[in-house]
């Protein structure tokens, strides 16, 4: 693993220590969950239009959708 320095507010990061510490973890961990998940948003959308792309039309509802249901979100 590689280090990086970070700056950042003294509070900011005393308030997310303590939120770590509560959520049993560590800063640095948190941080590397964060950064795995900004490294690999695209890939995960290309994962899931892939998957939408599938199953469309082969899901059934078991009746025709009304206007408002087809729109609701």
């Amino acid at each position: 693993m590689k280090n990086i320095t970070l700056t950042a507010d003294e509070a900011l990061i005393e308030a997310a220590r303590a939120r770590a510490t509560a959520e049993h973890t560590t800063l640095n961990e948190q941080f590397r969950r964060w950064l795995a998940e900004y490294a690999h948003t695209r890939d995960r959308m290309q994962r899931y239009d892939h998957v939408m792309a599938d199953l469309r039309g082969r899901l059934l509802v078991g009746r025709k959708l009304t206007r408002d249901e087809m729109n609701e979100r």
